[in-house]
């Protein structure tokens, strides 16, 4: 396969992450809300949600807003402890939940170290982010992209090289949430 193909056959093969820009976030929620709306979640219920930390003393003290929401692990717990195989990292890179398969054991919210599940108490099935996979395959981007007033968040594919993504890793120190549990997120955070 000559080089031009296989670019050709990497973009037709996404693999898609997130890049959030913490430098920007404002704590808006504008896209806290936008994905409860989107989702149909309770007013109780996230898919993602917003961080305060606070670091540095006085007078070099300062405070960072930090979106979290699934990670979309590459190494995802969650898929490997859910005993029905409900829980499935797909090709594309996006982690989602089978519903039909789903028994509401919960063992996978307690896998997760980013608390990024919930249960539905409708059906009892486990749900969270799926980076809103519908508009995504359609070409559109996620509700909490959209949303954003700050353009903090920027879903993209990693396997096309002229993705915009790639420069938004670049022009930061790109890091990953909690590092320590070598789950290799999907998710990257410019600090």
């Amino acid at each position: 396969m000559s080089g031009d193909n296989a670019a050709r056959e990497k973009v037709k093969n996404p693999k898609y992450a997130m890049v959030i820009d913490t430098r920007r976030c404002i704590g808006c929620h504008a896209c806290v809300t936008a994905c409860q709306n989107q989702n149909e979640l309770s007013a109780g219920e996230f898919f993602n949600r917003i961080e305060e930390h606070s670091y540095g003393e006085f007078p070099n003290f300062n405070r960072r807003m930090i979106p979290v929401q699934c990670q979309h692990c590459d190494d995802a717990p969650c898929v490997s402890v859910c005993p029905v195989g409900a829980s499935v990292k797909g090709e594309d890179g996006i982690v989602v939940i089978d519903r039909l398969k789903c028994i509401g054991c919960k063992y996978c919210i307690l896998a997760c170290p980013y608390g990024a599940r919930s249960v539905n108490e409708e059906t009892g099935c486990v749900h969270k982010c799926d980076f809103c996979r519908d508009f995504v395959l359609k070409g559109e981007k996620p509700a909490c992209q959209t949303t954003c007033p700050m353009s903090v968040r920027w879903l993209g594919n990693l396997n096309d090289p002229n993705d915009k993504i790639h420069a938004l890793i670049a022009s930061g120190r790109p890091i990953t949430l909690l590092p320590k549990h070598d789950t290799r997120p999907s998710v990257y955070y410019l600090w």
